[in-house]
């Protein structure tokens, strides 16, 4: 069994990895899954809050990236406990972990909404490739695996919110 400090004695999944792995892989993941979280509440306020002449496609476009996020954070979390690992427990906790900026304004523009989402996006890709770095150099097969799935996800997420903002005519970022 690894001996790690991340998960109670009671709670430390047998894994052939070896301990400092689990650490590194645990911490990586559950930061992931904290910006998952957080980016999923976003994703869910600027839904709930869009207007404008474009509300119906940007409201579903929202509703069917927020559905995806909130898909993610079960296999991240199962996949830190699976290693041995421990997983967040609380919003505190979250709150301690994410990287992501909330956003708390009362009225943020549609295309502002998309454009910071999109910009969010891109930032939730970059680490999950350094989280797959982690995982590579913990010989974690499995969480890398993961990881490359999740990467192509966001990565659609950021293309359909760059086209959604993109100006009549104009290919300007």
């Amino acid at each position: 069994m690894s001996k790690t400090k991340t998960a109670n004695p009671e709670l430390d999944t047998p894994t052939d990895l070896d301990a400092s792995g689990v650490a590194k892989v645990s911490t990586a993941l559950n930061t992931l899954l904290a910006d998952a979280f957080a980016l999923y509440l976003k994703t869910k306020n600027f839904h709930w809050h869009i207007s404008g002449r474009h509300f119906r496609d940007y409201h579903l476009l929202l509703d069917e990236q927020s559905d995806q996020i909130f898909a993610t954070t079960d296999q991240l979390a199962e996949r830190v406990r699976k290693i041995g690992g421990a997983t967040i427990r609380s919003i505190g906790h979250i709150a301690k972990l994410q990287t992501l900026k909330d956003n708390d304004e009362k009225f943020v523009p549609p295309r502002e909404m998309l454009r910071e989402l999109m910009e969010d996006n891109k930032k939730v890709a970059a680490a999950m490739r350094k989280a797959h770095k982690v995982c590579d150099d913990a010989e974690d097969v499995a969480s890398a695996s993961l990881l490359e799935n999740f990467i192509d996800e966001t990565e659609r997420r950021t293309w359909f919110l760059f086209e959604a903002t993109r100006q009549e005519g104009g290919n300007e970022a």
